[in-house]
């Protein structure tokens, strides 16, 4: 099986989950636990191959020349990996089944939980560094999801905000890394880095490097100092509490650590930055777990202890301590999980997780009780249960430190309080619950859960005491090939046993129990004493809202509503930035010659500059007319790309120009009026002949900036740039010898579709906006008496989804006419799409012109007769243009090409002959469909609005009393 299928499957499950009924959940719980249990069968079959150090490896070619290519790279540490959060997975999935409420939404639930399974395992499958970031960043957002499941409670909301807010913060300094990591190595696969450990830690940017990597692994992990977003997180269903605590989200922070291990591990840096943010956590966790009231925030406060252990471990420089992190991440995993579901199973019964209304439940639920005392008793560390095996290698690990002597005395101490901490916490944890008198003021009856809820804890205590009792035939060998990985290649010698003799850690834990014991014994009927309540969260909460206050502040004092400034200040800002590397020499003239001055471009030239300002000037006067010379200079501008032999820029150039006028056109009728506008303008407290001079200095600037990066340019030889290449190679590698085109489909490929994504997203924004606005109910309800509009525009009014402006239709063309040349431009409009491979044309033209002809029959025709005739249905075009785009990426991969590679094939057809078919034909067909769609959409949605407009100015004149009744 294809490991893709790992990262695949969860994520299809996901959409099909979400498409399933609400009252499906034995359905949607099925489908999930199936595709978990599936993905833990196939990834225990991969064992055998990775054991002994083997890597499973899987690249899918997209961008090679940019080092972006899909990769699944599966060793020993990333197996371990998708064993927890594939194996929990299905365990809480078959716990969730039983404790969500039929009146939750279960699909989304499901939906959400199956597309966090797949986001976690592609971060541990990645094999590129930039991939790892991206699913790094998925994580964030489906635990934003999950978190606020239940958005209708505002610590929900709050909770999820936060954790977004942090995670999404540190996975942007995590991509800064990944992107130094990949400048440094010179790649961005971790083939490439991992073995590379010297040249980094050697490297002058790797402080800068290894300050990025830690802000993202600490806020994902929840180490000091951004430890307080994983209590406020406390919020969510405890299934997803369970699962974000033991296997997935918060591990992800300890497993970054543990795979760059030995690349950026190894220097003074590493060890005080990550062991110091470590030790503070283990404290800090464990001692904020003492004193909280809520079951599961204090289990909450103590994944953030013992995650700073792993941490600590993993910043002490030694092979040792690494393997010791990699066994408490699988130890924790189990006892973790099975905690949180313990707590849910007391919250889903008794009604509340209020730890001082809980009292006596081992009465009346004695199996949990003793699966939840036996998880504490692992949590604590207590001998024969795991969690005793690898906090008795931590204790080795920092008494044999080799340090100065206050790390060495002073890490040991540390080690043995925060100990004593877990044992306490993990102590009032059982003894606070389940014993004590039996509380008699719960909201409900105590009782046992169903079997099947209570089935994977009793599967993970089992494990807990397996490995406890068992650890080197139960875990060695996945200890082994796990933590391989992670210390580069070479396992140190270390013991899985039992019992190691009478030594200094035995004698550490004694202390630790004793002194746990002691700690819990004082604090106990001593509720008041509720500890140094070091609340970050607070603080966090205080400083968004002082961000909030400042921005709300800055935007009083710096926004308006007005265009024309939000236009200076965005060209100033254009011009700013694109002067300041003009001004650093960065760009400089040719040494080409310059050819004789042409008196025709010239005077064209002159036209268009004329046209320029005399529209600057009607603008004061008469919009249309403006509107009109504005066309004129798009015009001339056109006519200049035909002078330089650019015929494929001078199309383009003359259909957008009829789009954008038809566009203006359209919205002229929603600007202010003019005596309006100039008295708005005269309160500005500028003049306006000052104000129209800064307007025309400023472009005039603008235009002089272009014009001489343009003269630069081409003023520069030839061979210098980078056409020889795209010339040379269009028709070999591009199948055409319209140069522009093939660039545009082929070798820009990539470019061209986050362009058309860009115009979907505009497109849709226009008509999301737009179709915000109503006529007003009195309006819709006008007699008929006072419409004072033709029949077919009230017809079209009254279906607002198709409606456009058909009042422009009463125009000096007739319609038969208008519709007569619909087919003839239509077929232009195919000419130019067929052509654009080897002569001027393509798909973006061909679009542009379709749509010109649509457009037409709705200002001719009125909507009512095009969509009896045409049903035309905009977003639907946008959505195949979009897919078949995406497709024909998507294609080339699967035949191991990158992403948009163009490939050619020869047919010989009856009549027409032979003939050549690039793949790049169904990109081009899905630019032309978009195209075609978003123009729609937008015209036809602004036209929609002014009519709209028109029907309601003529309500309002409907509405007034005849001018005789006025008068008297």
């Amino acid at each position: 099986m294809s490991p893709w299928l790992l990262l695949l499957l969860p994520f299809t499950a996901s959409v099909i989950a979400a498409l399933l009924p609400s009252n499906a959940r034995n359905i949607e719980s099925t489908l999930a636990g199936l595709v978990a249990l599936w993905c833990v069968v196939q990834s225990a079959l991969y064992f055998p191959e990775i054991a002994h150090g083997e890597v499973l490896r899987h690249t899918v070619q997209w961008l090679p020349a940019l080092g972006l290519n899909l990769s699944v790279r599966i060793d020993g540490f990333a197996w371990l990996f998708c064993m927890l959060i594939f194996g929990i997975g299905a365990l809480v999935v078959l716990y969730a089944r039983y404790y969500l409420s039929p009146q939750d939404p279960v699909p989304r639930f499901f939906s959400f939980l199956l597309a966090f399974m797949g986001a976690m395992a592609g971060v541990v499958l990645s094999g590129n560094v930039i991939q790892l970031a991206l699913f790094w960043e998925l994580t964030s957002l489906f635990s934003f999801l999950l978190i606020g499941y239940w958005h209708h409670r505002r610590d929900a909301r709050r909770g999820a905000l936060m954790a977004l807010t942090v995670t999404g913060a540190g996975g942007l300094a995590l991509l800064g890394a990944m992107l130094l990591l990949g400048h440094i190595v010179g790649s961005y696969e971790l083939d490439a880095i991992l073995p590379a450990g010297d040249q980094v830690r050697a490297h002058p940017l790797y402080h800068a490097t290894l300050a990025l990597l830690l802000l993202g692994a600490f806020t994902k992990s929840a180490q000091f100092p951004f430890h307080f977003w994983l209590p406020n997180a406390m919020a969510a269903p405890t299934p997803v509490s369970s699962y974000l605590h033991s296997a997935t989200m918060v591990k992800a922070g300890v497993f970054l650590l543990a795979r760059l291990w030995p690349v950026m591990a190894g220097t003074e840096a590493w060890f005080w930055c990550v062991a110091g943010a470590g030790c503070i956590t283990l404290l800090l966790g464990g001692y904020q777990a003492m004193f909280e009231r809520d079951l599961k925030g204090v289990l909450a406060y103590s994944t953030s202890s013992h995650l700073g252990l792993i941490t600590l471990l993993l910043g002490l420089n030694s092979p040792l301590a690494a393997v010791a992190a990699v066994f408490h991440i699988m130890n924790h995993a189990t006892f973790k999980a099975s905690l949180f579901m313990a707590a849910g199973i007391v919250d889903h019964e008794s009604g509340t997780r209020d730890m001082t209304r809980l009292s006596g439940l081992r009465h009346m639920m004695p199996i949990t009780a003793t699966l939840a005392t036996v998880a504490s008793a692992a949590m604590a560390g207590v001998p024969l249960l795991n969690g005793f095996l690898s906090k008795e290698m931590f204790f080795a690990e920092t008494v044999f430190l080799d340090a100065s002597p206050i790390v060495s005395t002073l890490l040991p101490i540390a080690a043995t309080v925060a100990s004593m901490f877990s044992v306490a916490y993990s102590l009032r944890l059982v003894a606070s619950v389940f014993f004590g008198p039996v509380a008699d003021d719960l909201p409900r009856q105590p009782h046992e859960p169903v079997r099947w809820m209570r089935a994977p804890v009793e599967f993970l205590v089992a494990l807990c005491l397996l490995v406890g009792i068992f650890p080197a035939a139960v875990v060695g060998p996945a200890l082994a090939a796990a933590a391989l990985p992670v210390t580069g290649g070479s396992l140190p010698e270390y013991s899985l046993a039992v019992w190691h003799g009478i030594n200094a850690p035995l004698v550490m834990s004694l202390i630790a129990m004793a002194g746990g014991l002691l700690l819990h014994r004082l604090l106990r009927g001593r509720p008041a004493m509720r500890g140094l309540r070091m609340d970050a969260g607070r603080l966090f909460v205080a400083v968004s809202a002082l961000v909030t206050s400042l921005a709300r502040r800055g935007r009083q004092r710096l926004a308006t509503r007005r265009l024309q400034w939000q236009m200076l200040w965005l060209v100033l800002a254009a011009l700013g930035a694109a002067a300041l590397p003009l001004w650093l020499g960065a760009s400089h003239l040719g040494q080409r010659s310059i050819a004789p001055p042409a008196p025709a471009l010239a005077l064209l030239w002159l036209v268009g500059a004329i046209c320029a300002l005399a529209a600057a000037w009607q603008a004061k006067y008469h919009r249309l007319a403006a509107l009109i010379l504005v066309g004129g200079t798009g015009l001339c501008t056109s006519l200049t790309f035909l002078w330089f032999s650019a015929p494929d820029l001078a199309l383009t150039q003359l259909a957008v120009e009829f789009v954008t006028t038809l566009l203006m056109l359209l919205g002229l009728r929603w600007l202010p009026r003019r005596e309006e506008e100039l008295r708005h303008l005269q309160r500005s407290g500028l003049p306006q002949r000052t104000r129209r001079l800064r307007d025309g200095v400023l472009a005039a600037c603008s235009g002089l900036g272009m014009a001489w990066l343009a003269y630069a340019l081409m003023t520069r030889d030839f061979a210098q740039s980078t056409s020889t290449f795209f010339l040379e190679n269009a028709r070999p590698l591009g199948g055409g010898s319209n140069v522009v085109n093939v660039m545009l489909v082929d070798f820009r490929g990539f470019d061209t579709f986050g362009e058309i994504v860009v115009l979907a997203i505009v497109a849709l924004t226009v008509y999301a906006l737009l179709r915000r606005f109503r006529p007003a109910r009195e309006v819709m309800e006008l007699p008929a008496q006072q419409r004072a509009l033709p029949p077919d525009l009230q017809t079209d009014l009254l279906n607002p989804r198709h409606a456009a402006d058909t009042a422009i239709g009463y125009l000096m063309v007739p319609a038969v006419l208008a519709r007569w040349l619909l087919p003839f431009i239509a077929l232009i409009a195919i000419h130019l799409f067929l052509r654009g491979h080897d002569e001027p044309g393509g798909g973006f033209v061909a679009g542009l012109v379709f749509s010109l002809a649509l457009v037409l029959q709705y200002m001719v025709s009125g909507t009512t007769w095009v969509e009896a005739r045409l049903p035309l249905k905009p977003e639907r075009w946008i959505a195949t243009g979009l897919l078949l785009a995406l497709a024909t990426g998507l294609g080339s991969i699967v035949f191991g090409y990158p992403f948009l590679t163009s490939h050619m094939a020869h047919l010989t057809l009856p009549v027409i002959g032979e003939i050549h078919i690039a793949s790049a034909l169904f990109f081009d067909t899905g630019v032309a469909l978009l195209v075609i769609g978003a123009t729609l959409l937008m015209l036809t949605a602004i036209a929609h609005q002014s009519v709209r407009s028109h029907y309601y100015h003529a309500h309002l004149q409907a509405q007034r009393p005849p001018a005789g009744q006025e008068a008297g």
